[in-house]
């Protein structure tokens, strides 16, 4: 005969089993997201701050930058290279995207602003002052991003027009991939002057900024970012986009010189 100790012990823990079968169960974990973001080369830096900060926030997230210029980039696009986001260095870029239907509805933003500068190496004598200076005959050759393809190139050649000094200093052009190339060229001797995004010239301390482009001279820079069309994570990339025009990419920007244009609260 069963004994009623045991009896009672062995009720009691199937009710415990019962009861315990009947709790809450934990949420699962969400799936694993790679968001593939294309982004203009410039936003190197601020990008992988940003890319640190929202990948702590969000682990189940893991974002994969494709870096170039903006015009690299649109090529890129409008042959199917996977992208789910991207943030461009110039309007124009983003413009033929959308008119070619390639971008997701109601997406685009503009994003941050950034100002165009003239660079000389830092041990630079020839006294440059303006981009209208590189008319001089002292200036051999001066770096300039690939008009077609980059805009920091594209707002360069507006600068020049508007100064009147284009068809005088367009043969000593030395047409570069992107800006970092140009910085290098600066670095090291290899042209007396280059015309960048002003941050891209405070991460070198081998240049020296010697002119701001003047107010009017060129189309304002602004950096739009959009969800593609043919985005493959549509959602992740819609939160990332908002998340890149909220307060704390916001500061991340600003560490870096951008300005930041309407952040969201």
């Amino acid at each position: 005969m069963r004994k009623p100790g045991l009896t009672a012990w062995l009720i009691g823990a199937f009710i415990v089993l019962v009861l315990a079968g009947c709790g809450p169960r934990p949420e699962p974990a969400p799936p694993k997201t790679e968001l593939n973001v294309s982004a203009a080369l410039g936003l190197k830096e601020a990008l992988l701050d940003i890319q640190q900060e929202y990948q702590r926030r969000n682990p189940n997230i893991t974002i994969v930058y494709n870096l170039a210029a903006a015009g690299v980039l649109q090529a890129q696009i409008e042959r199917g290279v996977p992208a789910d986001v991207f943030i461009s260095a110039a309007r124009k870029q983003m413009d033929d995207l959308e008119q070619k239907g390639l971008l997701a509805a109601a997406t685009r933003r503009d994003l941050i602003g950034n100002k165009l500068v003239l660079v000389v190496p830092g041990d630079s004598k020839l006294g440059l002052a303006s981009f209208r200076d590189l008319a001089e005959d002292k200036v051999g050759r001066f770096g300039l991003g690939t008009p077609e393809t980059m805009p920091a190139g594209q707002y360069g050649v507006e600068v020049l027009k508007h100064v009147g000094v284009w068809d005088k200093v367009k043969e000593k052009a030395v047409l570069a991939k992107d800006v970092r190339q140009i910085i290098a060229y600066v670095e090291t001797g290899n042209v007396d002057a280059g015309i960048v995004f002003s941050t891209v010239a405070a991460l070198s301390n081998k240049v020296r900024v010697v002119a701001e482009a003047p107010p009017g001279s060129h189309q304002p820079i602004v950096f739009p970012g959009a969800v593609l069309k043919d985005a493959k994570q549509p959602q992740a990339a819609a939160a990332f986009l908002a998340y890149l025009s909220g307060p704390d990419a916001a500061k991340i920007f600003g560490k870096y010189g951008f300005s930041v244009i309407n952040p969201q609260k």
